[in-house]
């Protein structure tokens, strides 16, 4: 089995093929996109770790509710954060539809103004984020255990924030190799694939794969 690390760029969808736009596998040489696959998605604007295999058991080791792999996000939004939305963030939030979230761990990293964050922002937007220079703004990390879609930016909506710029860091004992520029890949270590290969094993040991 094939183990691999992307730092996925934003505008990438998280594909095999898409009619309307560039994929991660584009990321990757022609003859080794046939045989890999992403594990899980990261939304079209959202960049860092995605990993790649050609393991099928991993997906579901690695994404199965069960299973309890802990996802880490950092995050810049609009907004700011007060004690009381943090606990209900840490608690579980609802981001509609019925859905209530599990909780979550969260961190403030840092404060500032909408100015401050002129550098994350897509061209076609900053005109409209800039008429508010000095609006309030912060940064942080967040950590999951689940995988609902657009979660992130959902439960900070829930919280009265917006998302500006999110990366996901982590992916269980997975982290997101610093020497990597965004659209870099390389393959795991001995030490990540074991991980994987634990989690494997795990996930067929208690019967999950039934």
């Amino acid at each position: 089995m094939h183990y691999y690390m992307l730092n996925k760029p934003r505008c990438l969808v998280t594909a095999k093929t898409d009619a309307d736009h560039p994929t991660v596998m584009e990321c990757f040489p022609e003859h080794m996109r046939d045989s890999i696959h992403p594990v899980g998605r990261l939304d079209i604007d959202t960049c860092g770790l995605l990993l790649f295999t050609d393991d099928g058991i991993c997906d579901r080791s690695l994404l199965s509710p069960e299973c309890h792999v802990e996802k880490t996000y950092c995050f810049y939004a609009f907004g700011e954060m007060t004690a009381e939305q943090l606990n209900s963030l840490r608690q579980g939030v609802s981001i509609g539809n019925g859905r209530i979230t599990q909780p979550a761990r969260i961190e403030i990293t840092g404060v500032f103004e909408v100015k401050d964050m002129e550098h994350l922002m897509p061209d076609k937007k900053r005109a409209s984020y800039m008429k508010n220079p000095h609006g309030k703004a912060f940064s942080g990390t967040l950590s999951i255990c689940e995988g609902k879609k657009h979660q992130i930016k959902l439960m900070l909506r829930a919280a009265g924030c917006k998302v500006l710029f999110l990366e996901r860091t982590a992916f269980g004992e997975l982290r997101l190799d610093p020497a990597l520029e965004r659209g870099e890949w390389r393959e795991l270590t001995a030490e990540e694939t074991e991980w994987i290969q634990r989690m494997n094993e795990n996930y067929i040991k208690n019967g999950w794969h039934k």
